[in-house]
């Protein structure tokens, strides 16, 4: 198989006992952008329609996953390979976390390396045979007292991890619906207002604090990020405060 710089790395289960388990991670797979899917060896063989339900959508996956008798089948057109597991092996390995392992994966992505990752059986995970022919081991740094995650979890973790590493969705955004984010002039109109009004009702008790206590009134507003449907329930409120009869 041809090297392709955009194609991300393939999901490879070893000897998956149940299907709905297989279904499970083709819906954490797509969750993340991520179609390449690999069995070894399925205790119930493949193609299997209980992997379905619990795939909830997930069918370009199911649809497109591979059934191999053997690992060296399923690895044979991969130029990298991890594993990933919930304990530390008694052997010499680069041991990465999947923060690290999803870099590096991006790395590889970028000069057309071919990857893969090997998920263990439900019971017993990887044997050190096969972990011992990967590029490194993958573990997640969790609960050292309670580390235990069902096959769909891990698969989760591993695929989000990937997605993160070359995502650049704000991590902050003002989401405008059916308003706009009030212009200066909208927010000074209503600043004045209120300041006006304060002043009426005998808000600021003290005049040597008034300008304190008015740029802490200032900035509560101007933190809030003000729509311009904001301003006019403001507006409302005042207009009530004041005694005055709201127009429908």
């Amino acid at each position: 198989m041809d090297s392709d710089a955009s194609t991300p790395p393939a999901v490879i289960l070893v000897e998956p006992q149940l299907a709905e388990n297989v279904g499970a991670c083709a819906r954490a797979m797509l969750n993340c952008g991520l179609t390449d899917l690999r069995l070894v060896a399925p205790r119930d063989g493949w193609p299997d329609e209980a992997a379905r339900p619990m795939a909830s959508g997930a069918d370009q996956v199911l649809d497109g996953a591979r059934a191999y008798d053997t690992l060296d089948e399923a690895t044979e057109d991969l130029q990298a390979l991890y594993a990933t597991t919930a304990r530390v092996r008694d052997m010499v390995h680069r041991q990465i976390t999947p923060r690290r392992l999803a870099r590096e994966l991006r790395e590889h992505e970028s000069r057309g390396t071919r990857c893969g990752i090997l998920f263990g059986r439900e019971r017993i995970g990887l044997v050190n045979d096969e972990v011992v022919r990967c590029d490194a081991v993958v573990v997640a740094p969790l609960n050292p007292e309670f580390t235990s995650l069902n096959l769909a979890q891990a698969v989760l973790l591993i695929a989000w991890e990937w997605r993160q590493a070359g995502d650049d969705t704000p991590e902050r955004v003002f989401v405008e619906a059916d308003s706009h984010r009030a212009s200066g002039r909208e927010q000074q109109i209503f600043v004045e207002r209120l300041e006006k009004s304060l002043d009426e009702t005998g808000f600021f008790r003290t005049e040597h604090m008034r300008d304190v206590t008015w740029r802490k009134v200032l900035s509560l507003f101007t933190r809030a990020e003000l729509t311009d449907l904001d301003v006019r329930v403001l507006h409302g409120i005042l207009s009530a405060l004041e005694g005055k009869r709201m127009p429908r």
